[in-house]
């Protein structure tokens, strides 16, 4: 395992309002992946655990929530590992529409 991809996603729409927008959009995130897809996912208080799998591979994921930031972290297996400043690059770029 290589070290973890981290995005931190600041908001201004407090806890429950932002899981709420996640819960809702959080699938969009598997993109990162070509023809990745959430296959797994549990909230577990306020962080939500999910599984991405594509191209054979399986990225275990964790959106922590607070009042006023996301943090995303993304277990990259080492295949992936080659491309992680393209999927980290993108998920600062996709990540905030989560809260839109």
């Amino acid at each position: 395992m290589t070290a973890p991809i981290e995005v931190d996603i600041p908001h201004r729409l407090g806890t429950a309002p932002a899981k709420e927008r996640i819960g809702s959009s959080f699938g969009k995130l598997a993109d990162f992946i070509p023809g990745g897809a959430v296959t797994e996912h549990r909230w577990d208080g306020d962080t939500l655990h999910f599984t991405v799998e594509g191209l054979g591979q399986r990225v275990g994921a964790r959106l922590d929530v607070s009042d006023a930031n996301v943090h995303a972290t993304f277990e990259l297996p080492a295949f992936l590992a080659m491309f992680s400043d393209k999927i980290r690059a993108k998920l600062q770029k996709e990540a905030p529409k989560l809260l839109e």
